[in-house]
């Protein structure tokens, strides 16, 4: 019966997975073990790329002992309500952003964004329920023009694989996997995990689909993947393979345009929403930490500059993973958002069946205020929903009225922890 209520979780429809988990939930008779020195404000689902539904994604969230869970979808808030829910119904503290590539021309080039210059990744977190419909409207223009960009690509992958005897078909192949249909957008892993789909089907798990990406392809397939891509019994195997496909997207990548916001015109929005624009830090990569990233060179080597350039474009906050870079650069990174008074937000990217949603990280000590900047952002949700949005964290009311940042981030925490319900 559990086993049947887990694949629930994924079902069709919100309702059959909201119902699901509450089932479930009275099935389950242990509580997992609290990570209260843990936070997760960056996690995808079924809305931009991910194995798990909005509810799914939260179980997995309190499966794994957090006490707090962010849902953070590209270009789509359409999976918001539904996660708000299903944190309510486990208890968990819940906090709601979007994700999107905006344009940022400062002479920088490349910054976060691994395949183009002059543009970045950021976020908008902690969207009030009130304004969740209002931004996902203002979103869904960059969605459709992103679906016609999609559809450019799915043809330049066609050209390369059809003297293999593969094709993709964008209405076909890409669009059922997604949720396009209820408001989801269409990433650049969706165009691959079709792929891998089609390479399967065409190989199995066998050495000839290692041989085939190695030979054919000429990608490089570390020992680790190809013990994955023939092992029979690994049930992640798409993602593994997307994961190995992902390294050579340069021959279809075609640069956004339309479908991306100027980010000063997405920073105005974003506060109008009441929601506080972040910036995602990537960092460069040299041996990397998680052992799965290439060398490559994103915004370290002028990170200074351009946190000034952050600043005048009216950020509040910068996003960081501290899972993901060194501890040289962790501090770095700290010590600017201290000394240009951005709120510091955590998160990792949850985006495959094989990535943990834990941060243990966050248990040191050095890591400790981001558990209260979760709270803190729960609390600015919390009250912007139930009071209004100017009495949000970065408001002039009184309840943000304090100067220093570190004060109003505990008031706001204190808010937070307020919101779960014991």
């Amino acid at each position: 019966m559990e086993k049947l209520l887990l694949e629930k979780l994924n079902a069709s429809t919100a309702n059959e997975r909201l119902t699901a988990l509450k089932e479930l939930l009275q099935l389950e008779k242990e509580k997992p073990v609290c990570r209260e020195n843990d936070a997760n404000n960056h996690i995808h689902t079924i809305y931009s790329f991910s194995p798990y539904s909005p509810t799914k994604a939260a179980y997995m969230a309190y499966k794994s002992g957090l006490t707090s869970a962010g849902i953070m979808d590209h270009d789509s808030l359409s999976g918001a309500i539904e996660f708000k829910k299903a944190c309510e119904i486990l208890g968990l503290g819940c906090t709601c952003g979007v994700e999107v590539r905006a344009k940022f021309n400062k002479g920088f080039g490349k910054i976060n964004h691994p395949d183009q210059a002059d543009c970045i990744y950021m976020a908008a977190h902690g969207v009030p329920t009130q304004n969740l419909k209002t931004f996902n409207e203002y979103l869904s223009f960059y969605r459709e023009k992103r679906y016609l960009r999609d559809q450019k690509m799915c043809s330049l992958i066609t050209e390369k694989y059809q003297k293999f005897g593969l094709s993709l078909d964008f209405n076909k192949d890409v669009y059922p996997l997604s949720q396009a249909h209820e408001g989801g957008t269409i990433t650049e892993r969706h165009l691959l995990y079709a792929l891998a789909v089609k390479l399967e089907k065409a190989f199995g798990k066998t050495n000839r689909l290692v041989e085939f990406l190695g030979n054919d392809l000429g990608l490089e397939v570390s020992d680790k993947a190809k013990g994955y891509l023939v092992d029979a019994e690994n049930p992640h195997l798409l993602y593994d393979l997307l994961g190995v496909l992902k390294s050579d997207t340069k021959f279809f990548y075609v640069d956004a345009d339309e479908e991306m916001p100027v980010a000063e015109d997405f920073i105005k929005f974003a506060k109008e929403m009441g929601a506080i624009p972040a910036y995602a830090y990537l960092g460069d990569v040299g041996n990397s930490v998680t052992g799965d990233k290439k060398t490559a060179k994103f915004e370290d080597s002028f990170l200074d500059e351009l946190v000034v350039e952050l600043k005048k474009a009216g950020f509040l906050a910068i996003a960081y993973m501290p899972t993901r870079n060194t501890l040289p650069q962790l501090e770095r990174i700290m010590k600017l958002c201290r000394e240009n008074d951005f709120f510091e937000i955590s998160g990792e990217d949850i985006n495959s069946s094989r990535q943990k949603f834990a941060c243990e990280a966050l248990a040191r000590p050095e890591f400790s205020h981001l558990i209260d900047s979760t709270w803190a952002l729960i609390g600015h949700e919390s009250i912007s929903s139930n009071k209004g949005i100017e009495f949000g964290m970065f408001s002039n009311s009184s309840i943000a009225s304090t100067p220093c940042l570190k004060d109003r981030i505990k008031k706001f925490a204190e808010i937070g922890r307020n919101t779960v319900k014991n």
